[in-house]
């Protein structure tokens, strides 16, 4: 932001310290009533004929912006990809405990691949693979949603789960 000695405009539409419209002032007129409030002139709208400025503290209006900022950071959730691999030939028991894992990441608020390696010939029997996919996603359908439907990429097999947003809440 351009403040103070900084503005190149001559004259600049200059709005008070309390909102109030002052017209269009040269560019001295606008520091010098700033000087008399011991404020600064800071260049709000740039781009507007002429520009606009407003008298404001402006190591105050910095210090606010850096405030939001921080707060906007603090209330940031980073969403992190937990993955499962399973096997189109898995059995009952193996696919129980994969299955605990994935709730388990979905409650902790992480979203969950789930990955098929088709190893050998099985690449060639893909539904087998696709109806374990959907087997766990019928069985996780209480804490998660399909974010993206079983796809494939190589070898591998994918689909996307994500925490259903009543239990972030």
């Amino acid at each position: 932001m351009l403040v103070n000695d900084g503005i190149r405009a001559r004259e600049v539409r200059l709005i008070a310290a309390d909102g109030e419209q002052l017209g269009i002032k040269s560019k001295q007129d606008a520091i010098a009533l700033a000087e008399a409030a011991n404020l600064d002139v800071v260049l709000v709208a740039p781009t507007a004929k002429p520009p606009v400025a407003r008298i404001m503290d402006y190591g105050k209006y910095r210090f606010e912006l850096q405030k939001k900022q921080r707060d906007a950071r603090k209330k940031q959730k980073t969403i992190n990809i937990k993955e499962v691999r399973l096997s189109p030939t898995i059995e009952d028991n193996d696919f129980q405990t994969k299955l605990n894992n994935a709730v388990k990441f979905l409650n902790k608020g992480a979203k969950v691949k789930v990955s098929i390696r088709f190893r050998g010939r099985a690449i060639t029997h893909k539904e087998i693979g696709r109806k374990v996919l959907l087997k766990l996603a019928e069985a996780t359908k209480d804490v998660a949603t399909v974010e993206s439907s079983p796809k494939m990429d190589g070898r591998s097999m994918f689909l996307l789960l994500a925490p259903k947003a009543d239990k972030e809440n």
